[in-house]
């Protein structure tokens, strides 16, 4: 019986080799990076996704004002929101 010494997918020499180290090589990095991920994604607290600009502790961050009625109403007469009769008539009512 005569073997085929050209053989050359089991010796290693040729493309069929490499591309399954790659595959292979491919499928181990993205087990591992969805691994990464969902350890992340699992142990965030909530609202961690909210970050202070650098610099700046959460305490030295002001919460954000509240507008005045006084200041919507000219927010929006300002805007063309609201004609200048309603906005005059509005303000007398404040």
């Amino acid at each position: 019986m005569m073997w085929d010494n050209n053989d050359s997918w089991m010796h290693g020499s040729g493309f069929g080799g490499w591309f399954m180290f790659i595959g292979l090589l491919a499928i181990i990095v993205a087990v591992v990076f969805l691994i990464v991920y969902l350890i992340r994604q699992t142990s965030q607290p909530v609202g961690a996704g909210v970050h202070a600009p650098q610099g700046y502790s959460p305490s030295q961050i002001a919460p954000p004002a509240q507008e005045s009625p006084r200041d919507i109403l000219k927010r929006r007469y300002a805007s063309g929101e609201i004609e200048r009769e309603e906005y005059l008539r509005r303000l007398a009512d404040l």
